[in-house]
């Protein structure tokens, strides 16, 4: 292939044109691909051509375009690869030209020139310098010079990069003088104005006094982008990391007596270390001291303190993982004790939030989600706790507790690792649980607060230690509101109270996550304790009734979250609560004649109440009826009417306003705080319950906040002299929590319409603003729910005012207050537009779709987008674009024009911009087809702004091009040329680059990057282009080379947009991409430390798994899935891998599941960290288990020295677990028997080492690892993995003992494995688990033998006892189970022993089993169905139900407990139904009620009038079942619909229904149930609906005669009938319908199901109505004869039901009789006419329908009673048609011949079948005689050997039925017949021969006499044939006499 590559030349005459620029790109571009697979003869032919050329266009000779970025790239890299491939002695001339043309500062106007000079410089020295060191000095002087000299940052930047790339390779040819001359140079460029030019310097300092550069990078940080900063601080991580590289320093001296102390340690050691010894240059603590030092100067601004922090964060990436987690102690001290402690830092509240923000940032998403292993978080949780949390308080004198602040700082990291680490092993539990509870009493209330959310991660993490620590805190905080009043009681007695209560509302918000482990009696005594607390507090003074209210209340709300089942019964109690804590505002309620305590005090109580509303309101939706709202509504309205009654300037002059309480909040931010709850109430409560004049209200209340001159809280005149002053720069600066009142509300568009509640986000503890910024979020959120569904009017009147308050004169002095209220006003509209979208989309076309409304915000939108605050310009375009969805064309049109307009009429770039961004946010929200014609004026503007040199105007209108482009979709095809040429333009010009144009835009470039967008443009045009892509190839190539190009850039963003455009390019042009080339460079990508690029490659490859797992298996191998699976442990946050090992896995495991085996076992055999921690406490193994634990731990050991990673993080392990549990569910579908046989696979040819048979001891081995682990997600997937085992291989053979099972010998390893699940350790899931995986062990038969089953069976039995005695279970070891993991455990026992149940139908042993145990289990049983319609039912009788259920928290229970009934209830059911099934006396007693001893006799079965006690239960349970089955046929849909019909199959008869079913309203919805089924479900399931109505009506036979079981149409037999007649009907399919779905087997079953049904009804109809049943049966049943519309043949398998159908017996009468033999008639001429309509047809189709009607007419004659009358035709045709397949001697041949025999037979009782028999004797013999000559060539086949014998019996039959007169005429036909057949003279008798000899012979015998009369009258040559095979036949039989009786004379003569 290689020698096919040709190097084209260049045609030069193409690059004048307009298309220069892309020609001699597209030639670069296939140059550079030759170049890689030309062989070296012709590129060393072609070298001085393509040289020169490529010369040419980096130094611009006559017509060659500009050298931008887009050309010098490729140039350089044909250079590289030429001179690497070719020649390169002439690169030293390239090397001279470069340098020549870099060093010409004369000419100013070729900079692009010499930058792409210098850019090739730098690209060849970085490669081969080494070999041309005699330029270094050269480039190392141009390079300084243009550094100097340049006004441009791009050359600038260049010339630096170029130095930087040389030095890599040629460092050594640089003098000391110009070296030093670099160092000096770059520290200048280090400050310089350029921000290019500083990342530049900052690349190539890499030696140099640390505290210089760390300093001179400080003060730059100030005004760095974000680019910048990152270069800079990897400068400062790089210098400072070198201060840690060990290096040799002399000893010192040593005195005499040291050499005498230390003579003999001398003498021992090594002479080298006598002499040197190694150190680094600073130790750890001086070199973070180097960043803090700088960071506590009071002048280093917040921004470049945040730019310090990322040096830490580069620092620590260059000191690595390991560093971190050894130094983790010293790090966290240094952080704490010099930058945390020093007050300097923490002076206001900012800072301290600023503070932690910083600190978290390092701490927990950078050192312990990204760099710390499992064992350094365990190692960091003790470190944290042993060193700062129980420290405090201090103890000791001298001891210094820690501040506030760290404390605050440890518990939110202490919280994120045990969230990290999952279930904490012991030590860390214990060195964790009691500081969190000590710090519960901390007098900050910060700390309290962070202390409550560790304790909640805690605890929620591990789950056993929740109630105990509940029940301290309880004690605790009872102990606390008892010492309140105590004079003796500590002073902050108070704080103690608070901050428990805090621990105790964090603990019961998990209980609704962790319901299994905590008695809901505790519940009931918190809210018992908060209503006494609110109850007392009036008797008590301000201070301690404020405590106790805010206890209280904190306690409610956190029980609100238990939701409405605990609630429900509450709810009268708490609105009584509610209203007195929100009474209506009375005239005592003034701001004056209140002291500053009682106004704390009535604020602090309503705001306290109101958070348990909300708390109501956001999780108790279903309580929420119209008077709940109403009243709820008025508790509000109270509230606000409270606050509107308090003038908030009361305040003002006061001094007392300003004071704080103990929590550090004025009354001014308590004000705030209550109104802040009573808008969050009023919007969770919804707009449906507010009346007009509230919703008015409301608004006018929100707006007068957030957008209102008066509501400004700051001082009038700081804020005058700020405005006049010009201090104000921007409100975003202001660090005083308030920033004049704007809102702090995100309005990053989609982030209001995402969902706030995720599960992601309710373990996050998120930082609240400030309150009067929090009152202000909160107000623009209730105004943007409230405005869109007022009415016109309103909705006019409010804009209006909103936007007149805004431009209102009084704000001329408060600027920083003019621009908030104009923030949040633009924010308010835009949250409103996207309710009105989302929600009252119809109603905003009436309202904000109206002119009057348009016209008042149009403008006001105008104004914000083209002013410079950036939220403004994104804020007032998404509103733009909303707006024209909802306003239509009109408005549309308009907005483009005024765009338009601005653009063309202002240079303004931030107006520009706002434009720009207005075009693409109108396409975004109107989509292509409205704005379709626009679409031109649109392109054409962006297109023009995008070539605005400004990085401000290009990089929005890109974005919005892009924006358009995907929104007009296929509309956009036609500018799809226009735009890639755009593209290509724009990435060769100078001014798109981030280095760039002028300095003001190249130093705004950094963080307004070009390319990235133009990456996303491309990938919108591939998109749009889709698979059309494929058909131009010039498109094609241009979108691959640029995407191809933007691939190799150094910017990750842009590599990450590159990779996107592959994924969509591999989408539609897969053949057109080199995959092997772009797996290795996403491999590459995988194994870098670059973040972004890590996670791009991750998603890539999950879409080429998906596309082609083999393939990838192939390219990557096993090396590619293990580097994924040593990610998980590297690093857990990258996510997507698990995703792309599960694709690989589902889609290759089939064909090598044992390599996957191997990667799992190798996680599987490491350990974890809880794991090694929580072994050195505990051993879980027992007898069985050490030999196991034994040889995994020498496996573990072999595998620990071939690796580097013995520790494996415990999520890997899990995932592994998971996959081998993919892997088994895979192959258990995919039907290879191979895989679970080894007998089979031996008997195939198939080597069984590849199989997963193979691997069952490494399977089981890995069980037992899980199941004996620390972690609970671990043991419970070992549980399942190893059910899975127990599951698939139950039936495998061993395959060394035919006559045993292959888990057999596995037996005692099972066991060993499930033995850890009953430790003391064990979660209530690991119980229940290992329950379901014993009962699986016992049933599925690998040991029958009881006494063989040891402890496996032990602890079901133990289990199953314990269900028998009440209050909590105790299975094991476990003790203290709470009631609701106590009823969830006797579930999953019993639904362990219905399972058995079940299971005994196959495995007969069971039965042995079952038998002591089924007294308990019925009634268990049936208690357990009761307890789950109780449920269900959400009845008030719940205190009635079983033991299972815990009468203490009633309704709660119910919740927790009903996923668990819903999941096993149908097990049980199924195996009552099963017990029904075999009448066991047991289960009939229980359903009945009645209590039996244990000898006594069974209760009868005589039908009963009322029904049985437990009927209507299970009878409800199972229509629920029937009735509210999810559709679609799931597995486990199936499976509840099989059982529950089976159990209504039993349930419906008479002795457990009475006459319940009779009623008629029941009966009505009954039928109507089983209407439905019969509509919708599949054949399976319909089976069994049949089956019940066989039972229903076979169970009420002495009701037949009565009105209800007539055959009526409205009767139940009538109903049931047309049932039955609908599925049979639809058993095929029709014009009408498809058929039922099923599979053929099912339907057959479901046809003679449904036949069944009407000879049910026919057998117990009345005489008029008998034969009506059986003509619509036989009607519908000639329906399917007649059916050619599917290959399933449904007819021969239910010929046997047709038969009873139609046997059962005529009644006798006249009319009956008459009535049957019309039908009859009917019925078999419809299938004589069906074989009619079949004369010339073929095909399966044809002949099957023929062979179907001709046996079904056959049946239909040899059924009917002999006394119905048979007309002459019907019969004639019938033997015409029988004789015509019969010698068609066709696969019908045989048919024919069948139903002749049939005929035959059954003609000697039925007299005028004989007459049949007459017409088809001759064709008989005309067949033999026909076929016979075939006896002679050798043709003749199976089928007519088996057709011939049927003709035989035929005869036989015949002579048998003759009389003994005719008997010799028929044989005189039928001998020489059958001498036809005979030939004797054949060596080789055929087996026809044989046959037919063996068929005279009994003739012979039977009828002697008439048998040798016809043989005489034969004639001779066939009588001579017919003799001599007789002859021949006996002489044989007399031959072998003699061998048969020899080895019997033999025997007895021995």
């Amino acid at each position: 292939m290689a020698a096919e590559v040709t190097i084209d030349e260049i045609d030069e005459s193409q690059l004048s044109g307009e298309n220069g620029e892309l020609y001699l790109f597209q030639w670069l571009c296939s140059l550079e691909e030759k170049l890689k697979d030309a062989p070296h003869d012709q590129i060393k032919a072609s070298q001085p051509h393509v040289e020169s050329t490529l010369v040419k266009a980096i130094t611009r000779a006559d017509q060659y375009p500009i050298p931008g970025r887009i050309l010098r790239n490729p140039v350089a890299r044909c250079l590289i690869s030429l001179y690497t491939r070719g020649e390169s002695k002439t690169l030293f001339d390239t090397l001279q030209t470069f340098v020549k043309v870099a060093g010409d500062f004369k000419s100013s106007d070729k900079e692009t020139v010499r930058t792409a000079a210098l850019y090739c410089i730098g690209e060849l020295m970085a490669v081969f310098g080494s070999q041309f060191m005699s330029f270094m000095v050269e480039i190392a002087t141009i390079s300084l010079k243009t550094y100097k000299s340049s006004g441009s940052p791009l050359i600038r930047h260049h010339a630096l990069s170029a130095l930087r790339k040389a030095l890599t390779t040629a460092r050594k040819a640089v003098t000391d003088a110009i070296s030093k001359d670099i160092i000096k140079q770059m520290k200048y460029g280090l400050s310089d104005k350029a921000l290019a030019v500083q990342r530049a310097a900052a690349g190539i300092i890499t030696v140099g006094e640390v505290e210089s550069i760390v300093i001179l990078s400080t003060k730059n940080l100030d005004n760095a982008d974000h680019v910048t900063r990152q270069s800079l601080a990897q400068l400062v991580g790089h210098v400072l990391s070198l201060t840690q590289i060990e290096r040799v320093i002399p000893a010192p001296e040593s005195t005499q007596k040291g050499k005498k102390e230390n003579e003999e340690d001398q003498e021992s050691a090594p002479s080298h270390m006598t002499s040197e010894q190694t150190k680094a240059l600073l130790s750890p603590q001086e070199m973070f001291s180097q960043l803090s030092s700088l960071f506590n100067k009071p002048q280093t601004s917040r921004k470049a303190r945040a730019g310090i922090f990322d040096f830490y964060i580069a620092l620590l990436n260059k000191l690595g993982s390991s560093f971190a987690e050894s130094n983790y102690a010293l790090i966290v001290s240094h952080l704490m004790t010099e930058i945390v402690s020093n007050p300097k830092n923490s002076a206001t509240r900012y800072d301290k939030l600023f503070l932690r923000k910083l600190i978290g940032l390092l701490l927990r998403d950078l050192i312990a989600v990204r760099m710390l292993t499992e064992q350094g978080q365990i190692g960091a949780i003790r470190e944290l706790s042993s060193s700062y949390l129980k420290r405090w308080p201090a103890l000791m004198p001298g001891h210094l507790s820690p501040n506030s602040l760290v404390l605050t700082i440890v518990l939110r990291e202490l919280a994120g690792l045990l969230q990290q680490l999952g279930n904490a092993p012991p030590p860390v539990q214990e060195a964790v649980s009691e500081p969190l509870v000590t710090l519960l009493s901390h007098s900050s209330h910060t700390v309290r607060v962070n202390a409550a959310w560790a304790l909640r991660c805690f605890c929620y993490s591990t789950p056993l230690r929740l109630p105990k620590v509940i029940l301290v805190i309880i004690e605790f905080l009872q102990r606390d509101i008892d010492s309140l009043q105590s004079p003796a009681a500590p002073s902050d007695v108070d704080l103690r109270a608070l901050g428990h209560a805090y621990g105790l509302a964090a603990l019961v918000a998990i209980i609704p996550r962790r319901p299994l482990y905590v008695s809901y009696d505790i519940t009931a005594k918190v809210l018992d304790i908060a209503t006494q607390l609110l109850k007392r507090a009036s008797d008590h003074d301000v201070k301690i009734a404020g405590v106790e209210v805010e206890v209280a209340w904190t306690c409610i709300a956190s029980l609100m979250l238990l939701g409405p089942n605990f609630v429900r019964p509450h709810l009268p109690q708490l609105l009584v609560l509610w209203r007195n804590a929100l009474p209506k505002p009375t005239s005592k309620d003034n701001p004056t004649g209140r002291t500053v305590a009682e106004w704390e005090f009535l604020l602090h109580v309503r705001e306290s109440a109101l958070g348990a509303i909300l708390c109501f309101l956001r999780h108790n939706t279903p309580l929420l009826t119209l008077d709940v709202a109403r009243r709820v509504s008025t508790l509000l309205g109270n509230a606000l009417s409270f606050l509107n009654t308090i003038n908030s300037q009361s305040f003002e002059d006061s001094s007392t306003s300003m004071q704080t309480d103990q929590k550090g909040l004025s009354l001014r931010s308590r004000e705030a705080l209550l109104r802040r709850r009573v808008y969050q109430a009023f919007t969770a409560l919804g707009t449906a319950s507010l009346t007009e004049s509230v919703q008015t209200t409301l608004l006018q209340s929100a707006i007068a906040l957030f957008a209102s001159p008066d509501g400004f809280a700051g001082s009038s005149m700081q804020a005058a002299i700020a405005s006049s002053s010009g201090a104000l720069t921007s409100i975003w600066q202001c660090a005083d929590g308030y920033a004049y009142g704007v809102t702090s509300i995100d309005i990053a568009e989609g982030g209001a319409e995402g969902d706030d509640n995720s599960p992601e986000d309710e373990f996050r503890l998120v930082e609240a603003p400030s309150p009067i910024t929090a009152v202000v979020d909160s107000a623009i959120e209730l105004f943007a729910q409230l405005l869109p569904v007022q009415d016109l009017a309103s909705t006019t009147r409010t804009v209006s005012q909103l936007v007149e308050t805004v431009r209102s004169s009084k704000l001329e002095k408060n600027a920083g207050r003019r621009t908030a209220m104009f923030v949040n006003s633009v924010i308010a509209i835009v949250q409103s537009l996207r309710h009105a979208m989302t929600s009252h989309y119809r109603q905003a076309r009436e309202t904000f779709g109206s002119s009057q409304i348009t016209s008042v915000i149009a403008p006001f939108m105008k104004d914000a987008l083209v002013d410079g605050d950036s939220v403004l310009r994104s804020a007032s375009s998404e509103a733009i674009g909303r707006m024209a969805n909802i306003a239509g064309t009109t408005f549309l049109t308009s907005q483009i024009k005024v765009l338009v307009d601005h653009v063309v009429n202002n240079r303004d770039p931030q107006g520009r911009a706002g434009c720009a961004l207005a075009f693409g946010a109108i396409y975004s929200h109107v989509g292509g087809l409205a704005a379709g014609p626009l679409l031109k004026t649109t392109v054409n503007i962006l297109m023009s702004l995008s070539n605005d040199p400004h990085p401000l105007v290009h990089f929005w209108s890109l974005n919005a091009l892009a924006r358009v482009i995907n929104a007009a979709n296929l509309a956009y095809s036609s500018f799809v040329p226009g735009t890639l040429g755009m593209l290509l333009k724009i990435y060769n010009l100078d001014s798109h680059e981030i280095e760039g144009g002028t300095l003001n835009n190249s130093n705004s470039s950094g963080d307004l990057a070009a390319y990235p967008v133009v990456c996303q443009i491309i990938d919108a045009i591939i998109t749009v282009l889709g698979p059309d892509i494929q058909d131009s190839v010039r498109t094609r190539t241009l979108v691959l080379n640029m995407v191809h190009e933007f691939s190799l850039e150094d910017d990750d963003d842009i590599c990450v947009e590159a990779i996107k455009c592959m994924q969509h390019f591999l989408m539609f042009a897969p053949e057109h991409v080199h995959i092997p080339e772009m797996v290795d460079r996403f491999r590459y990508h995988l194994a870098s430390s670059r973040r972004k690029l890590k996670l791009a490659s991750i998603d890539a490859l999950y879409q080429l798994v998906q596309r082609d797992a083999l393939a990838m298996s192939r390219l990557g191998g096993d090396r590619l899935v293990e580097h994924l699976f040593g990610m998980l442990d590297d690093d857990s946050s990258v996510e997507g891998v698990k995703n792309v090992i599960s694709s690989w896995l589902q889609q290759t495991a089939v064909h090598n599941p044992s390599a996957w085996i191997d990667l799992c076992q190798r996680i599987m055999l490491r350990t974890t960290a809880s794991q090694q921690v929580a072994t050195i406490t505990s051993n879980t193994n027992d007898d069985e288990g050490e030999s196991l634990s034994g040889t995994m731990a020498s496996e573990a050991n072999n595998q620990h020295q071939s690796t580097a990673f013995p520790i494996s993080r415990w999520r890997t392990q899990l995932f592994a677990l998971h996959c081998l549990h993919d892997i088994c569910t895979i192959l258990t579908r995919s039907g290879r028997r191979e895989h679970f046989d080894i007998p089979f696979a031996r008997s195939h040819g198939l080597a069984s080492t590849g199989l997963l048979v193979s691997r069952v001891p490494d399977l089981i081995k890995m069980a037992f690892t899980a199941s004996a682990a620390y972690v609970t997600e671990i043991r419970l997937e070992g549980l399942v993995v190893l059910q899975d085992v127990i599951k698939i291989f139950a039936k495998s053979p061993d395959p060394d003992y035919s006559d045993a099972l292959l888990l057999e010998q596995h037996q005692a390893p099972i066991t060993a494995a499930l033995t850890p699940a009953f430790s003391a350790d064990s979660t209530p899931e690991i119980l229940a688990s290992a329950i379901r995986a014993c009962a699986v062990f016992v049933g599925c038969g690998i040991i029958k033998e009881v006494n063989r089953m040891g402890r496996v069976l032990k602890m079901l039995t133990l289990a199953l006892e314990q269900l028998n005695d009440t209050g909590n279970l105790s299975l094991g070891d476990s003790v203290d189970l709470s009631p609701n993991a106590s009823g969830m455990l006797r579930i999953s026992v019993l639904s362990a022993w219905a399972q058995l149940e079940s299971a005994s139908a196959e495995q007969t042993y069971l039965l042995d089993i079952l038998k002591p145990h089924r007294r308990t289990l019925a009634t268990l049983w049936i208690a357990s169905l009761r307890d789950y319609a109780v449920i269900r039912a959400d009845s008030e009788f719940i205190q009635d139900a079983s033991s299972a259920l815990d009468p203490s928290f009633s309704s709660l229970g119910k919740v927790v407990l009903l996923p668990y009934y819903i999941e096993y209830w149908p097990i049980i059911l199924q195996a009552v139904a099963s017990a029904m099934e075999h009448s066991d006396p047991h289960i009939k007693s229980a359903i009945l009620g009645q209590i039996v001893p244990p000898n006594a006799p069974a209760p009868n079965s005589t039908p009963r009038t009322e029904p049985a006690d437990f009927f209507f239960i299970i009878f409800g349970q199972v229509y629920e079942a029937l009735t509210t089955a999810s559709p679609g046929p799931t597995e486990a849909r199936t499976t509840v619909m099989i059982a529950a019909l089976r159990a209504l199959k039993c349930i419906v008869s008479p002795q457990y229904s009475g006459k319940a079913l009779l009623d008629p309203i029941i009966l009505r919805e009954f039928t109507s149930l089983c209407y439905r089924l019969a509509m919708v479900e599949s054949a399976n399931i319909l089976v069994h609906l049949l089956d019940v109505l066989v039972a229903f009506q076979s169970g009420f036979e002495d009701l037949e005669k009565s009105e209800v079981f007539s055959a009526a149409p409205s009767s139940v037999r009538g109903h049931c009938l047309k049932i039955a007649a609908y599925v049979l009907r639809h058993s095929h399919p029709t014009s009408a319908a498809p058929a039922i779905q099923g599979g053929l087997a099912a339907k057959t079953k479901m046809v003679r199901t449904a036949l069944l049904v009407f000879q049910v009804a026919a057998s117990a109809a009345e005489p008029s109505t008998k034969e009506d049943i059986r003509s619509v049966a036989c009607m519908l049943y000639g329906e399917l004869l007649k059916d050619e519309s599917s290959e399933d043949d449904l007819v021969e398998p239910t010929l046997p039901a047709l038969k009873s159908l139609l046997s059962v017996p005529i009644h006798d009468s006249t009319g009956a009789r008459t009535r049957f033999e019309e039908s009859v008639h009917g019925f078999l001429s419809s299938c004589l006419l069906n074989v009619d309509e079949m004369r010339g047809r073929q095909g399966v189709i044809s002949s099957r329908k023929v062979k179907n009607n001709l046996l079904a007419a056959v049946l239909i004659l040899t059924t009917m009673p002999p006394q119905i009358k048979i007309a002459r035709g019907v019969i004639e045709h019938c033997s015409f048609l029988i004789s015509q397949k019969l010698l068609e001697a066709t696969e019908m041949a045989l048919v024919a011949a069948h139903c002749s025999k049939t005929v035959t037979i059954a003609a000697s009782a039925n007299i005028p079948l004989r007459f049949c028999i007459k017409l088809l004797l001759p064709s008989l013999v005309e067949y033999i005689a026909k076929v016979s000559p075939r006896l002679d060539d050798g043709s003749m086949s199976e089928q007519d050997i088996t057709a011939i014998d049927e003709v035989l019996k035929t005869f036989a039959a015949l002579v048998t039925m003759t009389t003994n007169e005719q008997r010799d005429r028929v044989l005189s036909i039928i001998l020489p017949t059958i001498t036809l057949l005979l030939r004797p003279a054949q060596a080789t008798l055929p087996t026809v021969h044989a046959h037919s000899v063996a068929q005279l012979l009994t003739f012979a015998t039977s009828s002697p006499t008439s048998f040798k009369e016809v043989t005489a009258r034969l004639e001779a040559p066939v009588r001579e044939v017919l003799e001599q095979s007789v002859r021949r036949a006996v002489a044989g039989a007399t031959a072998a006499e003699p061998h048969k009786l020899k080895p019997q004379i033999s025997l007895r003569s021995f």
